[in-house]
């Protein structure tokens, strides 16, 4: 499929995914090339840049993805093991704040919480 079917499936634009390209954050096997030079992209892609929106959502860097899936970068298996353990302390330290939150917002509704006003 050309780029503007991969930008509807999606709902990436266009320009995203050339950046994403730049930063070598595609990786080759999803793209080929047809008679015209033009990129052909392969079914799978839809699927890896769902996955992509998703890590990015929980603050993965163009970089961190980049190192994690581009063969090209020589980065040892322990160390892609290191980023996606951090980013996941992060996630459950992230979670902890708002079990915390959620938990003094319910003692407010309930008139608990030593707060100005009540709800």
């Amino acid at each position: 499929m050309k780029i503007n079917e991969v930008s509807k499936l999606t709902g990436l634009p266009i320009s995203t995914l050339r950046f994403y390209e730049r930063k070598n954050l595609i990786p080759d096997r999803f793209v080929a090339r047809d008679e015209n030079n033009y990129r052909i992209y392969s079914e799978e892609i839809v699927e890896f840049l769902d996955d992509v929106k998703v890590l990015l959502s929980v603050d993965f860097s163009i970089e961190e993805l980049s190192s994690l899936v581009n063969q090209q970068i020589d980065l040892a298996y322990e160390d892609k093991k290191m980023i996606v353990e951090q980013k996941i302390k992060e996630i459950e330290d992230i979670q902890k704040r708002l079990r915390k939150s959620k938990k003094f917002l319910n003692t407010i509704l309930e008139g608990k919480a030593n707060f100005q006003t009540k709800c």
